[in-house]
C-alpha cells in the first residue's frame, strides 16, 4: 500500500492541464464531442484514483425518495438550459458525464440529488445565466476521487451494488473519503440494448491512498 504524500498531490494539482476537451482522449467516451478529462493517479484492479480540475457545472437540485424518480424532471430542467433557456438564448452542445450527486440516505427517507451537465469548454469562463429559477451555474473545485467503472446503467441497485463494492476495496487499505453522499457518472444516453460506460465515485479526504499489490499501471493514462 502507498499514501500519495501532499506534496506529490499538491504538484499533480498544479501541473494537470486536463479539463474539458475532445472526447477521443478517452476511450469510453463517445457520444458527445467533448468529455470531462483527468490526470489519473494510480490504477488497480478494484479502483482508480483520479484528480479532476475545478470545472463548472449546470446543476438542478430535486428531493425526492430515489435516483429513479429525480432522473427525468431533472434532464428536462437542464436539457431545457442547453436548448435554449438562458439569458443569452443559446444553443449549447452536451458533454459528457452526466453527474449525479446522491446523499447517503434510507430508502423511505427523502433527499437531495443534484444532476449536472458539464459547460463545453467555450463556456467555461462565461456560461450564460439560466432563466428557470431551479437550475444554476456551479463551479466545483478541484478534487482527487476514488472512482469504479461498471457496465450498467445508471439506477438505485446498480449504484448500491458498485459503491459497495469501492467502498468494500477502500477499507482495507484505510482510504478516507467525504461521507454522506457519492457521486454517480454517466457516459451514454439510456438504452438496455448496448453496454454502457457508468461509474461511481468518492471524495478523496487527504492524500489519496493506493493499493500498491495491485497498482497496474501509476502512470497518467485519462
Amino acid at each position: 500500500m502507498i499514501c500519495l504524500t501532499g506534496f506529490v498531490t499538491l504538484m499533480l494539482i498544479f501541473t494537470a492541464e486536463a479539463r474539458v476537451g475532445d472526447s477521443s482522449q478517452l476511450n469510453f467516451c463517445s457520444e458527445t464531442e467533448q468529455c470531462l478529462l483527468f490526470d489519473s493517479i494510480c490504477n488497480s484492479t478494484t479502483y482508480e484514483v483520479r484528480h479532476y480540475e475545478s470545472v463548472k457545472w449546470v446543476s438542478t437540485d430535486y428531493k425526492t425518495f430515489s435516483m429513479e424518480l429525480m432522473m427525468f424532471p431533472s434532464f428536462w430542467r437542464l436539457y431545457g438550459y442547453i436548448t435554449g433557456e438562458n439569458e443569452e438564448g443559446k444553443k449549447i452542445d452536451m458533454t459528457a458525464p452526466v453527474l449525479i450527486k446522491i446523499p447517503e440516505k434510507k430508502m423511505y427517507k427523502q433527499g437531495v440529488f443534484t444532476m449536472s451537465f458539464l459547460l463545453p469548454a467555450e463556456y467555461q469562463n462565461n456560461p450564460p445565466q439560466p432563466t428557470n429559477k431551479d437550475v444554476y451555474i456551479q463551479e466545483m473545485p478541484a478534487m482527487n476521487v476514488y472512482v469504479r467503472s461498471h457496465g450498467d446503467m445508471m439506477h438505485t441497485f446498480a449504484d448500491n451494488k458498485h459503491c459497495e463494492e469501492l467502498s468494500s476495496a477502500l477499507r482495507p487499505v484505510n482510504a478516507k473519503y467525504e461521507k454522506g453522499f457519492h457521486y454517480g457518472a454517466g457516459y451514454n444516453r439510456p438504452s438496455w440494448n448496448k453496454k454502457c460506460h457508468s461509474e461511481v465515485w468518492y471524495v478523496v479526504e487527504g492524500d489519496p491512498v493506493c493499493n500498491n499489490s495491485e497498482a497496474d499501471d501509476q502512470n497518467p493514462e485519462p
